[in-house]
């Protein structure tokens, strides 16, 4: 069987990882496995940290989406792949990278994983998780401050010059491209569920039928 793709976008602190990362704990017994957009920033170590500090991180070109992509065409044709490492405090990739063996279900997720057209064509099914504005930037504050060592200033900065921005010009747009929209992220537990049994039913069609259409009457 070829593997299902799943992409799952949203804003900064909207708690996309928490649904992706809830889809693949609910999926026991089943392969997956776990793909981040940002893992595919590209490379500026050849520039200062203050320099790799104010580059725009929101916008699309900062991405190596090529890459991912033919990371993910090569998942879909059965091979592994080697996922470079980013280091969000020095703002750079690691020398080493992390080993993805093949599996049934591809789960990605990102802020602007439904923003490149050939990137989308690769998905089966589409996910975007929308959380209020105020909440996603009181999540990102705290992650921020607690995960990657940021000042509190840097991290107001940063939103107001490029995070705000590019969420209304590029991630807020792509929503309409999902099959399915996640509101309050995590906690949607009845999303969840709904996405969980699509998921199984397409992996175990005979165990799990998909339900007919209903029927059209004049």
């Amino acid at each position: 069987m070829v593997p299902l793709i799943v992409g799952i976008a949203g804003g900064s602190g909207s708690g996309k990882t928490t649904v992706a990362e809830e889809i693949a704990h609910r999926l026991k017994g089943e392969s997956v496995c776990l793909v981040s957009h940002d893992s595919y920033y590209h490379d500026h170590s050849e520039l200062s940290l203050d320099e790799r500090a104010r580059i725009n991180y929101d916008h699309p070109a900062a991405f190596d989406t090529e890459l991912l992509i033919r990371h993910l065409e090569e998942l879909r044709a059965g091979r592994p792949v080697d996922v470079p490492i980013y280091n969000y405090a020095t703002h750079a990739r690691m020398r080493d990278s992390r080993r993805i063996e093949p599996a049934q279900v591809v789960i990605v997720e990102g802020i602007l994983v439904l923003v490149e057209p050939r990137l989308v064509e690769l998905m089966d099914i589409k996910i975007f998780v929308d959380a209020d504005p105020d909440i996603r930037f009181i999540r990102r504050l705290e992650r921020d401050v607690r995960d990657r060592g940021r000042a509190l200033q840097s991290i107001v900065e940063q939103y107001r010059a490029t995070v705000r921005p590019m969420h209304r010009e590029y991630c807020e747009p792509s929503k309409r491209m999902a099959d399915i929209i996640i509101p309050r992220g995590g906690h949607n537990t009845v999303a969840i569920d709904i996405i969980v049994a699509k998921l199984r039913a397409i992996l175990h069609p005979t165990i799990c039928p998909e339900p007919k259409p209903p029927i059209e009457r004049e």
